[in-house]
């Protein structure tokens, strides 16, 4: 396949392709680097199976991201956001009930030889049904604030059911629904409201937890929370955790770092490749990784905002607001655990970490930013050519050339 036969099927921003080109490069690098323990506990020492693993998730993420930009209009997800909003429903349910997971949780959902997260679901679930809200309401002002309140009762319960195994996916969808809102002229009251609602609520469940029964994850959220606070008493009362070896991952990367594969301390962490996986990052490349990687995350922001400015529909510009605002979220959640600027929490940082469905769901995520870029594109190059008149142009032979 030649480059001008691979352009018809590369679509969408050149610039957000070369980010996920270069977030794919840094994955396999530190996923090889820090699952070398982990490769010699289940793996005999084959030290190349995770991170054939990791290549083919993501060889199977690109496939499906060529798919939505070929052959999936983005008219599409409107028509059936609802469906998916409320399989995602019931997927998160099922993983409640028959799903397994640290700490008794039912983060993980087994079907048979595969397992998936349904809170990877939700998330894409998440985005396109509050597109399609804010998107069929934008001419009503009383049909905006209906689906307003609609919005936050489906997003209230299905955040619910999720912070029941996964707390931190339940605040990153949170967080993402409010800001799709605010861009999409909800009433600053209302959001307003729903803030201070939220964060009373959150207070409220902070505090009444040691009242409360050991329902989904109360006690660990708190947990976690008390040791973040009171960080001076935690080592001496029980040990060096993971984001304790996270801060000397970070000492000993320094300004050069240790250099790529070197990592000790990704081999006394249990999620050294996936939660906190960009410590390992700067304990390998140093200062130079450290900035790279929130670079990377910040161009592709750039770039998604300028896609943003583009569109002339709503629909399109409500996703790809979702689609840029949880990538952006997620980062910023797994880069602030691993320097420790936020408790400990479970997110992965997105198409770095090591992960079977959270690099699928991300490729859908990514594929819905391009599949807006590319159609962006396309309205804009038919409307040039539909208005483009050649009155009063000159054949090119016909023009001349001024002679000095």
């Amino acid at each position: 396949m030649d480059t001008a036969e691979l352009k018809k099927y590369v679509k969408g921003d050149k610039i957000i392709w070369a980010v996920l080109v270069a977030l794919t490069c840094i994955s396999l690098l530190v996923v090889y680097s820090s699952t070398g323990a982990l490769a010699y506990r289940q793996e005999g020492g084959n030290t190349s199976h995770y991170i054939l693993r990791q290549l083919m998730f993501q060889i199977a993420g690109y496939g499906a991201i060529l798919i939505m930009l070929n052959y999936i209009p983005v008219r599409l997800y409107n028509r059936i956001a609802n469906g998916v909003f409320f399989f995602a429903i019931l997927v998160v349910f099922a993983g409640l009930v028959f799903g397994r997971g640290g700490e008794g949780t039912g983060r993980t959902l087994p079907l048979g030889i595969v397992s998936f997260q349904p809170a990877e679901v939700a998330k894409v679930a998440i985005i396109l049904w509050v597109a399609r809200l804010l998107a069929n309401s934008q001419k009503d002002p009383r049909l905006l604030n209906i689906s307003a309140f609609k919005i936050i009762l489906g997003i209230g319960f299905l955040c619910a059911l999720i912070s029941m195994a996964n707390f931190s996916s339940a605040v990153l969808l949170f967080g993402t629904t409010f800001i799709m809102m605010y861009v999409g002229r909800v009433h600053w009251k209302f959001l307003a409201s729903i803030l201070i609602a939220g964060v009373a609520l959150v207070l409220v469940i902070y505090f009444a937890a040691p009242l409360l029964p050991n329902v989904g994850r109360l006690q660990t959220v708190r947990n976690r929370i008390d040791r973040h606070i009171h960080d001076d008493d935690k080592v001496s009362e029980k040990g060096l955790t993971q984001d304790d070896f996270a801060m000397i991952a970070i000492h000993r990367g320094g300004i050069t770092g240790v250099g790529a594969g070197k990592s000790k301390i990704s081999n006394f962490m249990p999620a050294a490749y996936n939660d906190f996986i960009y410590s390992i990052v700067i304990e390998e490349y140093g200062l130079a990784g450290g900035i790279l990687v929130p670079l990377l995350y910040l161009i592709f922001l750039t770039r998604g905002g300028i896609t943003i400015r583009k569109c002339k529909r709503s629909f399109p510009i409500f996703v790809a607001t979702g689609a840029v605002t949880i990538i952006i979220l997620q980062a910023i959640i797994n880069m602030g655990v691993s320097s420790g600027a936020i408790p400990v929490t479970g997110q992965p940082l997105p198409w770095i970490s090591w992960g079977g469905t959270s690099q699928i769901f991300t490729a859908f995520t990514f594929g819905l930013l391009l599949s807006v870029s590319s159609e962006t594109d396309e309205e804009a190059q038919s409307e040039v050519e539909n208005n483009f008149s050649p009155d009063g142009v000159l054949p090119d032979e016909d023009i001349l050339l001024s002679k000095n």
